[in-house]
């Protein structure tokens, strides 16, 4: 397990509990506006040992609720489950973050009840995917991870983060297309770009959507989720 850090209380990461959230080293995905450079090229940072991680958890049993394990990728992980089922058995709530890509780790973790909640990247329609994740990847292996989270009784949201030259309008009607094809989601998430450390520099200067364009999205989704946001 590679741990490239942790943020020891946070009442953002899990809906309506304060968690702490760990971040995982090492992602498939090579997204050119992460915000997190440092966990996906893998040497840059010195990783953290799990036992300090489980000594800090341990340490604020009863003063936290959930713990979020993002990246990174998550799932690229083998031992996450052993990882996951420390953690719970101090009886924390687990939140994964991923992207997708590992399907059967997602599947494995749900049917055995190790997460409670589950955050998955919708980089776009999966016809675009290959622009924004610049590698070569299988889809469909994105795809089946969608419809086990969607098929499962897990709590869940869908996110994507928005870059104006990296979608348009035309991409949230396929998205939300696709969203139908299941009867109603039940949250679906747009995050706006902001500027910040990135894989590649370029997006420094990169923008979001305007606030009218934000907008005339949102409609698209109004009888498709239960729960839409942009945030």
């Amino acid at each position: 397990m590679l741990i490239g850090g942790i943020t020891k209380s946070s009442l953002i990461d899990f809906p309506k509990k304060i968690s702490a959230v760990v971040f995982l080293i090492g992602c498939n995905f090579n997204c050119p506006y992460c915000h997190n450079p440092e966990l996906v090229i893998s040497n840059i940072v010195e990783p953290i040992h799990t036992n300090t991680i489980y000594s800090f958890l341990k340490s604020r049993i009863g003063l936290l609720d959930a713990v979020v394990i993002t990246g990174g990728e998550p799932t690229l992980h083998k031992d996450l489950p052993d990882f996951i089922k420390n953690i719970k058995d101090m009886g924390f709530l687990v939140k994964l973050d991923t992207n997708g890509s590992n399907p059967l780790m997602v599947e494995h973790l749900i049917k055995n009840k190790l997460i409670d909640y589950i955050a998955m990247d919708i980089k776009a329609p999966f016809d675009e995917y290959k622009n924004i994740v610049s590698k070569d990847i299988n889809v469909e292996n994105v795809k089946k991870t969608f419809e086990i989270v969607v098929q499962n009784k897990i709590d869940y949201e869908f996110r994507t983060t928005v870059v104006s030259n990296l979608l348009n309008y035309e991409s949230f009607e396929k998205i939300s297309e696709m969203f139908k094809q299941k009867g109603k989601i039940k949250k679906y998430y747009l995050q706006r770009f902001k500027k910040s450390k990135h894989l590649n520099a370029f997006y420094l200067n990169a923008k979001t959507f305007g606030d009218e364009e934000f907008e005339r999205v949102s409609f698209l989704f109004k009888n498709t989720v239960e729960e839409f946001m942009v945030r």
